[in-house]
């Protein structure tokens, strides 16, 4: 009876959401339960709009901010409850939770926005307001030289510290930000009031992003910068990882940028940039983790820079990286040599997020036992039909395990019998964008048509088809 009762609910959402668009339910998106034999295109449909509700429905209430998490962990800093998987005592007295923002998560938030408007789910203007009411905040929030910080607090605008001395300006998760809020500023358009005033307020962050701050007079981009410590966390960007489009947007910015001898100097001129090594069968370009590292390196930057045809001046192909290093990690998952229960060709997925310990970046270096979804459904645009895959065994095989109002849960271990209650909005915002560019390739065009990218860009030595294939 319960399951009957199930299916008739999950129906009658579906039929709510798929409302026509002057009905009452437009804004609001209803969830839905676990509904077998749905057609691949239903399924990403399916999974797509559940998961933006953590974005649309549980974003902050004041700001529109997108919260860091749905849960409340103990923490004075984020740090304290990282190093609780390392078995380090936290001896935080306070939570870290409801008012806590993720900037670079907002970013996504933004991108995903852009993704239920283009399908229907939301309107426009309403989509509209919502990102005016973000940029109004941040406009009057906590930012250092045009810089946001890793964290903020969703109610006053001010600086959530990362860790002792990470406590101002953070240069990747501003990235992420304006990746998302450039996107926005291409997408909405129109010649009205609403859309100028939004691209009007995108401008002025743009503009006062000072990249070249960070350089610190080096040819070395840093990672954070301190009200109160300066450059005392002493973190310049090295590659691989996730940080490329940081390198982009910092060579991009019209008025702050800065010179490729930066980007030479600290990123692709690092002992850890190129790779070479082939693993499984495939080679892989570059990182220097063994089998490629956590597979959120290959969806941050790839959200928005479209890797097919991209090739920089050393002749890397990062079609070919991205692709490789999500089949090593699933070839990896699937010889399982820590024998967990539960890999297998359609359970895979190393990636940062929550383990049964705390927050761990999952790899096959660092392996726990710990599949994160977002890691294999992220990668759709890579590996069409392994992540095709891995995505119905988690929908239609663990099924309420880890299907919730917000999407997929942030991650479980079969062999640990845990499976969280958190959404992280860094690994939400993944799986509806990745899913997206895979369908129809949205973001990929609307960033990759910016001049100031395609500015960025060829700066670096990179080269790139003019029009978006698939």
């Amino acid at each position: 009876m319960k399951q009957v009762f199930s299916v008739l609910l999950a129906s009658c959402c579906v039929l709510i959401t798929s409302a026509q668009p002057n009905s009452k339910e437009k804004n609001s998106i209803a969830p839905v339960g676990v509904i077998k034999g749905l057609s691949d295109e239903a399924l990403m449909e399916t999974v797509q709009r559940q998961t933006f509700r953590f974005f649309w429905h549980y974003a902050h209430p004041v700001s529109g901010l997108a919260r860091e998490r749905s849960n409340t962990v103990k923490a004075r800093y984020y740090w304290d409850y990282i190093n609780e998987a390392w078995d380090e005592p936290n001896l935080s007295t306070t939570t870290f939770g409801e008012e806590a923002c993720a900037i670079g998560g907002t970013g996504f938030g933004i991108l995903s926005t852009i993704v239920a408007v283009e399908r229907g789910w939301i309107g426009r203007d309403t989509a509209v307001k919502r990102l005016i009411k973000i940029a109004d905040f941040l406009i009057r929030a906590d930012a250092y030289h045009g810089i946001y910080p890793h964290f903020m607090d969703g109610k006053t605008g001010k600086a959530i510290p990362f860790d002792r001395l990470d406590d101002g300006a953070d240069l990747v998760e501003t990235s992420y930000l304006l990746m998302g809020f450039l996107c926005a500023k291409e997408y909405f358009n129109k010649d009205n009031s609403i859309e100028k005033y939004l691209r009007k307020r995108v401008d002025q962050m743009w503009g006062a992003a000072n990249w070249n701050w960070h350089t610190n007079g080096e040819n070395k981009l840093y990672w954070h910068w301190s009200p109160n410590n300066g450059f005392d966390m002493n973190f310049p960007i090295w590659g691989w990882n996730e940080c490329l489009i940081t390198y982009v947007l910092a060579a991009a910015s019209p008025r702050h940028g800065i010179s490729k001898a930066v980007y030479d100097g600290t990123w692709a001129g690092s002992s850890g940039f190129k790779n070479g090594k082939s693993y499984y069968g495939y080679t892989l370009p570059l990182g220097n983790f063994d089998k490629g590292g956590p597979l959120f390196f290959e969806q941050y930057t790839f959200m928005g820079i479209n890797p097919n045809g991209l090739k920089d001046s050393l002749g890397i192909d990062y079609f070919e990286q991205a692709r490789n290093h999500t089949l090593i990690n699933r070839a990896y998952c699937i010889e399982n040599p820590k024998k967990y229960k539960g890999y297998s060709e359609f359970c895979w997925g190393l990636t940062a997020g929550d383990s049964y310990k705390g927050y761990v970046a999952h790899c096959p270096e660092v392996d726990m036992g710990v599949i994160q979804p977002t890691a294999a459904i992220a990668s759709l645009p890579f590996t069409p039909k392994e992540s095709m895959q891995a995505m119905r065994y988690f929908y239609e095989e663990l099924g309420n395990k880890i299907w919730s109002p917000y999407g997929f849960v942030d991650g479980f271990s079969i062999h640990h019998n845990w499976y969280a209650k958190s959404h992280l909005a860094i690994d939400q915002g993944p799986i509806v964008v990745m899913i997206e560019n895979h369908r129809t390739q949205l973001i990929w065009k609307l960033f990759m048509q910016i001049p100031d990218v395609q500015n960025g860009l060829k700066k670096l030595g990179f080269v790139f088809p003019t029009t978006t294939t698939k």
